[in-house]
């Protein structure tokens, strides 16, 4: 969510500016030349910097501009964008600080500018760190905690919203409708971090449940905030997005909101997710938003022999949990009747006392997509199509919940 731009470069020292963390790496700022057309805020918003008003406040500074002020085409302007000389070992060591979810910002931001063609090379390899203004230098304007959603929704002006949480080719979002405007959405993936789920060893791969829960989940959690949602991804990969590939690597470095390591105990590892849920929940109800769905996706373990198809639990007491099972059910069953050839569909709605249906205070549903030891229902998780027919089935059925 954060750019980077490698010119020629001229760098003066303007004196360090109230900036919360400083370090020996820091080098300056960088500065861009105006392109025809170009004015504050179309510039900024080239590089990724217009969601935090003080890097807006910090480029007048920087270039001695009065508010409301053209840019000169061909002049060169500093951005809100701090120069470190990197030091070979981590962006935290780099630029002084310890906290982990804002160096996975800043190294995304980078990556984002490079693929965009507005730095020539990456940080490693030019020994340049890009490190936006308000990470370090906006005391209390930049929303770093896990309670902020995990996209906002864009505004009446803006149609497209930057979430690199997707990866690349994703990370641009269009909002397509406000049709789910005012509804909170918790897109719980199931296990992650110490915890793969179940595990299925296909010709010498692994194939680990909670990468396949995790891919269809940023899917269905893309398909929501284009309608308008507000979304939280309670379990985030730092660099997973959606993926194309049929073998998803298994990987440790899941955290919960992004910040929170996931502990190996299972109680405290659902205990974890469902305070956050009900934390963020009390939030929104404050707002003055009501309505909230909590969708937790798993995939299933049982004998290679066993085919299922999808199926539902709901709390016994949670009679929305229940209407909602049974609304995402039918959908999958007239899904099946279209696009599978005898049209048959065996998956089941059943209430159970899982920790997550029992505590999360929003009603709550609770998924099974697949048998993962069988082949056949392998082919639900297996290629990309798939994955992504899921995530619009499932969307379906919650867009349409009423």
């Amino acid at each position: 969510m954060i750019n980077k731009v490698v010119f020629p470069i001229l760098i003066l020292c303007l004196g360090i500016i109230s900036i919360a963390h400083t370090s020996d790496h820091e080098i300056g700022f960088h500065k861009v030349i105006a392109k025809n057309g170009d004015g504050v805020i179309k510039l900024l918003a080239r590089y990724h910097l217009l969601d935090v008003s003080c890097n807006v406040d910090k480029f007048y500074q920087l270039n001695k501009l009065e508010k409301g002020q053209n840019l000169i085409k061909g002049s060169y302007y500093y951005l809100p964008v701090i120069l470190f000389t990197y030091n070979d070992q981590s962006i935290r060591t780099t630029i002084g600080i310890d906290d982990w979810e804002k160096a996975e910002r800043i190294a995304s931001f980078n990556y984002e500018l490079k693929r965009k063609g507005l730095r020539k090379s990456t940080y490693k390899a030019s020994k340049i760190l890009w490190v936006p203004f308000h990470e370090l230098g906006c005391e209390g304007q930049h929303t770093d905690d896990s309670s902020a959603p995990m996209v906002k929704t864009a505004s009446a002006k803006s149609t497209i919203i930057n979430a690199p949480m997707f990866g690349p080719g994703y990370s641009k979002v269009k909002i397509r409708s406000n049709r789910l405007e005012g509804r909170v959405f918790y897109v719980v993936s199931g296990h992650g971090g110490p915890d793969p789920g179940a595990i299925a060893d296909v010709n010498g791969s692994d194939l680990c449940e909670d990468e396949y829960a995790y891919d269809v989940s940023l899917r269905l959690a893309r398909l929501l905030i284009e309608q308008g949602a507000t979304v939280h991804m309670i379990i985030q990969d730092p660099n997973d997005g959606i993926r194309s590939d049929e073998y998803l690597d298994c990987d440790r470095d899941e955290r919960c909101m992004g910040t929170e390591e996931i502990p190996l105990d299972q109680i405290a590892r659902l205990r974890q997710r469902v305070f956050k849920i009900n934390e963020l929940h009390e939030k929104h109800l404050q707002e003055g938003n009501n309505d909230h769905t909590v969708i937790c996706i798993h995939v299933d373990s049982r004998s290679p022999k066993k085919r299922q198809d999808v199926f539902f639990y709901y709390f016994n007491e949670s009679k929305t949990g229940k209407k909602l099972a049974n609304q995402l059910h039918h959908t999958f069953r007239d899904k099946y009747k279209k696009y599978r050839a005898n049209g048959e569909y065996h998956g089941t709605v059943s209430d159970r006392s899982l920790y997550t249906l029992r505590f999360t205070n929003p009603p709550a549903v609770y998924v099974e997509l697949a048998n993962i030891k069988n082949p056949i229902d392998r082919r639900r998780l297996l290629p990309e199509s798939n994955r992504q027919a899921l995530a619009n089935w499932l969307f379906e059925g919650l867009a349409g919940f009423h």
